[in-house]
């Protein structure tokens, strides 16, 4: 995407916390990626990828994946976390509203602002600052068309210009911004700022729906912190 829609795309962006960029990816691309992850498990709601270095040429800064995270950006950024997320009938689960709030790094340091640490699917994770959070884009790369009958991810736009939001205080944050529901068709990505809320609900009518969900950073680690990568 470039020119007038690429300019739409990212002012959309920066006002609402999302933005949607509609044939991104080419057939081929598809079935690339739909090769390349077609050895993980079918069952997962969710696998956390690591060493995978056949994404790297769709994730790198001028692939067709990343150069849309670096436009969000505003500069060029780095594929530092990746989930497929492969809803099916066996895998149909809903998501409440939520801000995603860690990172994913190589190793345990201690470094000031940067905590607590947890392990998911055996990668170290940790809460950030939460203005390293905001600095960040997530990508949610489908694979699969999504309709308003399976389950569409819905944001609540301009949420991600609120900082933490408290449990407590979700619902109302919810109701104050409202809510939009991100269809797609297969080879669309829809862009988020990484602490936007967001949410999903069990599929109405469940038919296979893979996305790929990628968070993209332009920011080093501090105190000798290393992103984990894909």
């Amino acid at each position: 995407m470039d020119g007038p829609a690429a300019l739409f795309a990212r002012r959309q962006f920066d006002a609402d916390g999302a933005a949607y960029f509609p044939e991104a990816l080419s057939g081929a691309d598809i079935a690339a990626l739909l090769h390349i992850l077609a050895d993980l498990p079918p069952d997962r709601a969710g696998s956390r990828l690591h060493g995978i270095p056949a994404l790297s040429p769709f994730l790198a800064s001028d692939g067709p994946i990343g150069r849309v995270a670096s436009e969000c950006l505003g500069r060029p950024g780095m594929a530092v976390r990746a989930i497929l997320f492969d809803k099916s009938a066996a895998t149909n689960w809903a998501l409440g509203w939520h801000q995603d709030r860690t990172i994913c790094v190589r190793q345990r340091i201690a470094v000031p602002g940067f905590g607590p640490w947890t392990v998911k699917a055996g990668l170290l994770h940790v809460a950030p600052p939460f203005d390293l959070l905001e600095r960040m884009v997530t990508l949610r790369i489908h694979l699969d068309p999504v309709d308003a009958d399976n389950a569409p991810l819905l944001i609540a736009p301009g949420s991600h210009a609120m900082g933490r939001v408290a449990e407590a205080d979700i619902a109302a944050a919810v109701d104050r911004c409202g809510t939009a529901t991100c269809l797609a068709h297969a080879g669309d990505i829809w862009a988020y700022a990484t602490p936007i809320l967001h949410a999903s609900e069990a599929a109405h009518r469940p038919r296979r729906r893979r996305v790929l969900q990628v968070d993209f950073s332009a920011d080093p680690l501090p105190g000798g912190l290393q992103w984990l990568g894909i």
